[in-house]
């Protein structure tokens, strides 16, 4: 029996070289090489990230102790790092200089540990691609529990994606409470943005590159009141959907809420007069329409539509094509409405569209019916190529929801929310975007703690890249609250 202990001594020493020695000049004869790569959470194994990423902290989801990771890359950078229980946490000066001084090339992370046998296992290495597109530096999304009707507890925060800070924009504890609905910024910029507030202190705070107002975007000739937004390129018109909502429940596994239109219609906001006017349509079918959003040259205006519900519809055969119309900002006139995807044929339904900022490519979401997909378990991205019209489902979709998303200004970066880690809670993901033939795996935002979403309750959805942090913060918001709205005036159409 000599022998089996003297063979664990021996490995126990080893371990201890290894970490003395890191891996240099030791022998390695007696380390059991395992043919696949260890399993990390989140797994960022494959993924192609931004040079100036905040570091990508990850666990190492593998029975064991005495972790060691020799990190190396081929701009030639390299580091030994070692962890007692498998976290692994990089030095962000350590990170940045690993990821701006190797764009364009790849990192090795290669892990030995010992295992509950006592054996010493070496794993296949983790990649990861580093590119040289930087991405936007700021992410904004709404951080709420999830839920049909409570907002107790909503913000807005702001998330830098070059480090782990993050700092608060609205707080609805400062709006008595209020729910904080959708925000839009002006093609990933901070000099002009906008947030919907619902409740004693709703309305539309705008800030127009001067002051932020609270501003009330209803006048007596609207059905509804303005809910999606999208903001014109030149700054200064916003177009909005109107919608009149109803929320209903239902016994059906996977779908019990739904979220249906009964009216929606577009109108433009010139918030630089603020005067509200529709669109007129020629059309003699009636529509409802919904999740308006720009071309980046201002020319066209994506947006959804489905045949106007009736009495007693049926809320599952309610589908919304994607549609465009032509812009003339002379004027401030529309052209006829033209069908670039009809979902309706497929017996699908659209929502959300957003162009890329090169004008070539638009980003959807599909799914069975209606408009409401963060409820649709089935929801996935495609892209439309606007050259030649062809659709295509993307490789970034999962098993569970992939529903809202944005462009980085650069066009190279998507983010979308995707409950694919517990099926419940959506989180960011990001992917990189080459074309439509070059589509990286998908990596949800890194945090600090890596086990940080396994303990996470909360919810983030509508997450939009930002190149730079708003002027306003919280108490902006709360002391835009407390004066009477500017109430916009209707111009016409």
């Amino acid at each position: 029996m000599a022998k089996p202990k003297y063979k664990t001594i021996c490995l126990a020493i080893f371990a201890t070289a290894l970490f003395i020695a890191g891996c240099g000049e030791t022998d390695t004869s007696d380390i059991q090489q395992v043919n696949r790569e260890p399993v990390i959470e989140p797994d960022y194994s494959g993924v192609t990230i931004p040079y100036n990423i905040a570091p990508m902290n990850f666990r190492i989801a593998e029975e064991g102790k005495n972790f060691l990771l020799k990190i190396t890359s081929s701009g030639g950078i390299s580091k030994n790092i070692r962890s007692s229980d498998g976290n692994v946490i990089f030095a962000p000066g350590f990170w940045r200089n690993l990821t701006e001084n190797n764009k364009g090339g790849a990192i090795e992370i290669e892990v030995i540990f010992e295992n509950k046998e006592k054996q010493l296992l070496r794993y296949q290495p983790v990649r990861m691609k580093v590119s040289g597109d930087a991405i936007d530096p700021w992410l904004c999304y709404r951080l709420l529990y999830p839920g049909y009707e409570s907002w107790v507890e909503m913000q807005l925060i702001l998330r830098s994606i070059e480090s782990h800070k993050e700092k608060c924009f609205v707080e609805n504890q400062l709006l008595e409470g209020n729910c904080i609905n959708c925000h839009s910024f002006n093609v990933n910029k901070a000099d002009r943005y906008l947030v919907h507030v619902r409740g004693s202190k709703g309305g539309t705070y705008l800030f127009d590159g001067k002051e932020l107002t609270r501003r009330t975007l209803r006048t007596e000739e609207m059905k509804a009141n303005t809910v999606y937004p999208s903001w014109h390129p030149s700054g200064r018109f916003v177009a909005f959907s109107t919608n009149r909502t109803v929320q209903s429940f239902h016994m059906k596994a996977g779908k019990n809420i739904e979220v249906t239109d009964l009216y929606s219609s577009l109108v433009i906001y010139d918030h630089e007069k603020n005067g509200i006017s529709g669109i007129d349509d020629s059309d003699t079918t009636e529509y409802m329409e919904t999740y308006p959003f720009w071309s980046p040259d201002g020319r066209h205006l994506y947006y959804c539509r489905a045949v106007q519900v009736k009495e007693g519809f049926d809320y599952s055969r309610v589908k919304y094509d994607l549609v465009r119309k032509q812009f003339y900002i002379g004027t401030g006139e529309f052209g006829p409405a033209e069908v670039i995807f009809n979902a309706s044929e497929k017996d699908r339904s659209v929502s959300f569209p957003a162009v890329s900022p090169d004008g070539k490519y638009l980003l959807f979401t599909l799914h069975d019916y209606g408009t409401f997909s963060i409820w649709h378990r089935e929801a996935d991205l495609y892209l439309i190529d606007l050259n030649t019209m062809n659709s295509q489902w993307l490789p970034l979709n999962s098993n569970e929801t992939e529903s809202y998303h944005s462009w980085s200004s650069n066009g190279r970066w998507i983010v979308f929310s995707s409950k694919r880690l517990d099926g419940l809670t959506a989180r960011p993901f990001i992917a990189y975007f080459g074309s439509s033939d070059s589509v990286g795996k998908p990596f949800v935002l890194p945090q600090k703690d890596p086990s940080l979403y396994k303990r996470m309750e909360k919810t983030i959805n509508r997450p939009e890249f930002v190149q730079a942090l708003p002027e306003s913060g919280p108490r902006d918001f709360m002391r835009a609250s407390k004066k009477p709205p500017q109430k916009a005036i209707w111009t016409g159409k």
